[in-house]
């Protein structure tokens, strides 16, 4: 498929609306959000199909051009062969006229995708966790999607209805101004959309090419550096002095109450069990989707505070530094694990990286993931040894300097946007930024010599080195995938 390149001035932009089906509509819904995880399943049954039969036939000894072709898994040759077995296959061809066609296109391509992620990673080319080969989706833990790129997509004119391919005309649960506005005044053009099912409701995503001018900040000149933590969720300090701090509305820890009450619920009924193959009981359903309304409107309310709180910082500041944390490994501490979820620090970098750049001069600096923030005086940039975490209040060895923690980092990250000249990338690693010292385990350079002592130990007992392990590795898996061709 072409990838699609906006126009000069124009932005691809994503318009999400809530839903209100009736029952018809709501089983058309489901129907083919099915059909796409079903010609899924089949393409992904369809191709591995001749892996198996490889393997197979090379027990046997048969010659290498004897042996069943690969099937291909572009996106042409699965519909192509898609189209041939829909009419003979039993499990299409009862039913498959039911659905529109995107329905089945949308599984097909997703199953292209995962085929060639799968390649990709396998000949190291695709950077990230290893992509293990594509499996069936099941019905219960896959969540129903459905994207239509052809045929009547449209936002109706009363603005509470939209219309889409074979599924006619949709009520919404919220007003559709935002796009329509944009429709109207010929500034946007529909490409796609897209309805799935999320958090116990239905809702419709319109992918859309919109003219989009760039707005202008509130302070384009001035500088925030933005400290997030557990139990405040950000301080934020900008170039002027000025300190705001964001309390963290610990939306879970609020709701534990209620979550426990109902796990309670869902424990005390006949549940599924795989093992014997036991179905639910409708009690246990009817408790199941309680508790998971508790977790939508847990997840709701995040998402709602971390807007706001996004779009007022990307709104006032000329420049946002944030810190390049390692979220992935700071949920392995089994005792903040859940706080860390909860806050969604990720998801915070996330939604200024997209804001920032729909401002006028508004730019994201990340700081070094290595940059001592805490450990460095806001005043004369002295930076200490060691800070415990339990220590929240930071003393200046050298100025005398007495503030808070997490108010003394986050004025050491506005004062870093001085220094980062490029104005996307890393902050923190610069000649004028301060020397950061070196205790034991604190930083890279450290752990770089105790693994070097390991490899001369390793080395004088005629073990392989780790980089050449390394090696090793990254030629085995790029052989492996030359031979899965």
């Amino acid at each position: 498929m072409k990838k699609f390149q906006p126009q000069p001035g124009f932005v691809v932009q994503a318009f999400r609306f809530a839903l209100d089906p009736n029952a018809t509509q709501e089983a058309a819904l489901r129907s083919h959000c099915g059909a796409a995880r079903a010609a899924y399943n089949w393409a992904v049954g369809w191709v591995t199909a001749s892996w198996w039969q490889r393997r197979a036939e090379e027990t046997y000894k048969i010659a290498e051009e004897s042996l069943t072709e690969w099937r291909p898994w572009s996106l042409p040759s699965l519909r192509k062969a898609f189209n041939e077995a829909k009419h003979t296959d039993p499990r299409f061809s009862a039913w498959w006229e039911e659905n529109s066609k995107e329905a089945y296109s949308t599984g097909l391509a997703n199953a292209s995708a995962a085929f060639d992620n799968y390649a990709k990673s396998k000949q190291g080319k695709r950077r990230g966790k290893r992509v293990g080969t594509p499996r069936f989706k099941p019905k219960r833990k896959t969540r129903p999607a459905c994207r239509f790129t052809t045929g009547t997509i449209r936002v109706d004119t009363d603005g509470r209805h939209v219309t889409l391919p074979r599924l006619g005309t949709i009520r919404t649960h919220e007003p559709t101004v935002k796009l329509l506005a944009h429709v109207q005044a010929g500034t946007a053009r529909v490409l796609s959309a897209t309805v799935r099912h999320e958090r116990g409701r239905w809702s419709v995503s319109f992918q859309a090419e919109v003219k989009r001018d760039l707005e202008r900040v509130a302070r384009p000149d001035t500088a925030v550096g933005i400290d997030l933590g557990v139990k405040t969720l950000a301080v934020m300090a900008d170039s002027t002095g000025e300190i705001r701090t964001v309390p963290n509305p610990g939306h879970y820890d609020a709701a534990c109450k209620q979550l426990r009450r109902a796990s309670r619920t869902v424990s005390r009924r006949q549940g599924p069990d795989r093992r014997t193959g036991r179905k639910p009981s409708k009690r246990w359903e009817k408790a199941n989707a309680q508790r998971n309304k508790v977790h939508h409107r847990v997840a709701n309310l995040r998402e709602d505070a971390l807007h706001k709180l996004t779009t007022s910082v990307a709104a006032k500041y000329g420049t946002v530094v944030v810190e390049d944390l390692n979220v992935a490994g700071m949920l392995k501490n089994r005792r903040l694990a859940r706080r860390i979820a909860d806050a969604g620090f990720g998801e915070i970098r996330r939604l200024l990286d997209y804001k920032t750049r729909r401002r006028h001069a508004t730019r994201l600096v990340a700081a070094n993931r290595w940059y001592p923030s805490s450990k460095t005086c806001s005043g004369c940039g002295a930076v200490k040894a060691k800070l415990p975490l339990h220590v929240r209040t930071y003393e200046c060895d050298a100025c005398g300097l007495v503030i808070d923690r997490d108010d003394n980092a986050a004025l050491n990250l506005a004062a870093l946007a001085a220094a980062c000249t490029t104005g996307t990338g890393v902050a923190g690693d610069q000649d004028t930024a301060p020397a950061a010292s070196k205790p034991r385990g604190a930083d890279r350079k450290t752990r770089a010599t105790r693994t070097r002592r390991k490899t001369n130990a390793g080395q004088a007992g005629g073990a392989t080195l780790p980089h050449q392990r390394q090696q090793e590795t990254r030629d085995r898996t790029q052989a492996e995938a030359l031979m899965l061709w």
